[in-house]
């Protein structure tokens, strides 16, 4: 990546621990980059929003525009205070499958960089041994750079 590139860093955030850290590493290649954009992506997983629909859908609100304005109140509370100047700042959600999320928003953006953390709050051993783990498939699978950081230790 140089400088003159038209530099696009997707870091992305379950709002856990690990994923603020990740966060960081983004933030400080965005501002490394003159004209740098960062995205920040959110990907609530399909069957945890399809329970609540169903179940929020009878009280009559709108489950999307809610969940939005919640990751958007989240997003400007402990994120968007730690862009520093002349880094563009955009923030997405998706819902589905969180490593195919990912990567297609990364393509649809073309990212040149994705950012997460290897570790994050839906994290459990014999989820990864059955099925491997967000940051594996996604750095497994990715057409651009990709940084995975690890948890603190």
């Amino acid at each position: 990546m140089t400088p003159e590139e038209n530099t696009i860093i997707l870091c992305c955030t379950d709002f856990s621990e690990n994923a603020s850290k990740a966060f960081d590493y983004a933030v400080d290649a965005a501002a490394r980059r003159p004209q740098a954009q960062l995205h920040l992506l959110n990907v609530i997983p399909e069957p945890d929003s399809q329970f609540w629909k169903s179940y929020i859908y009878q009280a009559d609100i709108d489950v999307d525009a809610q969940a939005k304005r919640d990751i958007d109140a989240r997003v400007d509370q402990e994120y968007r205070p730690r862009i520093p100047e002349g880094v563009t700042f955009v923030t997405a959600f998706r819902i589905g499958r969180d490593y195919e999320k990912i990567l297609e928003y990364a393509q649809e953006i073309h990212a040149t960089l994705i950012v997460l953390g290897r570790q994050g709050a839906n994290n459990s051993k014999l989820r990864n041994f059955f099925f491997g783990n967000v940051a594996e498939r996604v750095a497994s699978r990715a057409s651009c750079a990709v940084l995975v950081v690890p948890p603190a230790k």
